[in-house]
C-alpha cells in the first residue's frame, strides 16, 4: 500500500527518543507495536480526545499541499477549494490506503460532501466517520446537539476499534490532551521568549496532526523548557491568521525578510488550542462527566470562521492576542474558495484599519512553493513595518 503518499504530507521528520521517524513510519510502528488502527481525518474541529480513548491514531490529512495527487480531482468543480480538490485526489488514488479509515467533520459543505464523494466518485472503500457539529453561538440547544454527535460518532468508533469507552478512559484522554494543549499555548504566547525559528517551531506543532499523542507530548514539553525569561527574538512582530500554514516556505520567507510570527490565529493551530483556565475541570457545581468536560471544551476554543458565523468575536479575539504579543502587523492567510475564511476578511480589515494596524492579505491555493510575487509583497509588508 503506499504509505510514501501519506509520508510525503507535511512535515515528515520527528525525533522520538534518539530515533527519526516518518509519518510512514509512524503509522505502521504504531499499528505493529500496540495493533492501533488509524483514522486519516479531514480537518478541521473534530472530537480527538475520543479517538484518543479508544486507541485510535488520527492522522490529519490537510489537501496534501501542492498539485493535485490523481485525476479525480476533476470532477469537483474549479471554483471549490483546493483542499476539498486534492483530499478527493488523495483518497482516490490511493494516497490514504496505509489508514483504516476516514473522518470527516463537517467544516464547510465541501469536506461534509467528500465523504459521500470520496465512496461514489473517488473509489473510498474504507469505513467513513461523520462529525457535525453546530455553527451557532454556545446555548443549551447547541450543547445537547454536540453531545449527541459526539456520543454518536463514539459508538461508531467503538464498534471500529473493538474498544469500549469507559468513562476513565476518555477522563485519561481529556486529560493528556489538556496537558498538551497547555504547553502549546505556553509556546505561542512566550513565542518572543522561544528561540527556535518558525519554521521548527511549527513543524513541531503540526507534528501533533499525526504523532501519537504521548509522543508529541514529550516532544513539546521538552520545547517548552526552552523558553527563555526574557524575550530572544529579534525581528518584526506580526501576527497570522487564517486556515493552514501552507505552503510552509512562508515562514521561512518571513523570517528571512526580518519578521516572526508573535501570536497565531491559524485553523490549523492557534484556533484548537483552548486556553480557557475553567475548561481543565469541571467549573463549581457542573458535573465531572467526561462528556459535559468535552462540551465545554468545544465552546471554549477560540473563535473560528467554520465553526460560528460570529465575525465579532474574531475581531475582539484578534485584538486580545495584538495587545498580548505586541504584534505590529497583520497577515491574513485565507485559502482561496474557502467561504467560512472569506466571509469574515472585509470585517477584519476594516477593524485592523480603525486600529491603525497595517494588514496584508495572501491568497493562496495550498500551493507546494509560494510565488515570486507573495514573497515580494511579503518582503515589502515587513519592510514597511520595520
Amino acid at each position: 500500500m503506499p504509505l510514501e503518499a501519506l509520508a510525503n504530507h507535511g512535515p515528515v521528520v520527528v525525533s522520538s527518543g534518539t530515533e527519526l521517524v516518518t509519518r510512514r513510519e509512524h503509522i505502521a510502528a504504531q499499528r505493529e507495536a500496540h495493533g492501533r488502527l488509524a483514522v486519516a481525518v479531514l480537518p478541521i474541529h473534530y472530537p480527538k480526545e475520543i479517538l484518543t480513548a479508544l486507541d485510535l491514531l488520527a492522522v490529519e490529512l490537510w489537501g496534501p499541499p501542492g498539485a493535485p495527487r490523481g485525476e479525480a480531482a476533476g470532477r469537483l468543480q474549479s471554483y471549490v477549494c483546493a483542499l476539498a480538490r486534492n483530499a478527493l485526489a488523495f483518497l482516490a488514488s490511493g494516497g490514504a490506503d496505509a489508514v483504516d479509515g476516514v473522518l470527516f467533520p463537517h467544516t464547510c459543505d465541501s469536506i461534509q460532501g467528500l465523504a459521500t464523494l470520496a465512496k461514489d466518485f473517488g473509489g473510498w472503500g474504507k469505513t467513513s466517520f461523520t462529525f457535525l457539529h453546530p455553527k451557532g453561538p454556545d446555548r443549551s440547544s447547541a450543547r445537547s446537539f454536540v453531545e449527541a454527535e459526539m456520543r454518536s460518532l463514539a459508538r461508531e468508533l467503538e464498534a471500529f476499534s473493538g474498544h469500549v469507552l469507559e468513562p476513565a478512559r476518555l477522563d485519561r484522554a481529556i486529560r493528556l490532551h489538556r496537558e498538551i494543549d497547555a504547553h502549546r499555548a505556553a509556546l505561542l504566547d512566550g513565542r518572543a521568549r522561544l528561540p527556535q525559528g518558525d519554521p521548527e517551531l511549527y513543524a513541531l506543532l503540526r507534528r501533533g496532526e499525526w504523532l501519537w499523542p504521548e509522543d508529541h507530548l514529550d516532544e513539546i514539553r521538552a520545547a517548552r523548557a526552552s523558553l527563555r525569561d526574557r524575550p530572544v527574538q529579534r525581528g518584526v512582530p506580526v501576527l497570522v491568521s487564517g486556515y493552514v500554514p501552507e505552503p510552509a516556505a512562508m515562514l521561512e520567507v518571513l523570517d528571512r525578510a526580518g519578521a516572526y510570527v508573535a501570536a497565531d490565529d491559524y485553523a490549523a493551530v492557534g484556533r484548537r488550542v483552548v486556553r480557557r483556565a475553567d475548561a481543565d475541570g469541571p467549573a463549581p457545581g457542573a458535573s465531572d462527566d467526561p462528556w459535559a468536560r468535552l462540551v465545554d471544551l468545544y465552546f471554549a476554543a477560540p473563535p473560528c470562521s467554520t465553526r460560528s458565523a460570529d465575525p465579532a468575536a474574531r475581531v475582539r479575539h484578534l485584538e486580545a492576542l495584538l495587545d498580548r504579543s505586541g504584534a505590529r502587523g497583520v497577515v491574513l492567510h485565507v485559502l482561496k474558495f474557502c467561504e467560512p475564511e472569506l466571509f469574515d476578511v472585509p470585517i477584519l480589515r476594516r477593524a485592523l484599519a480603525a486600529w491603525n494596524v497595517p494588514v496584508l492579505v495572501l491568497e493562496g491555493e495550498l500551493e507546494a512553493e509560494l510565488s515570486g510575487q507573495a514573497v515580494t509583497r511579503i518582503e515589502a509588508f515587513v519592510e514597511m513595518l520595520s
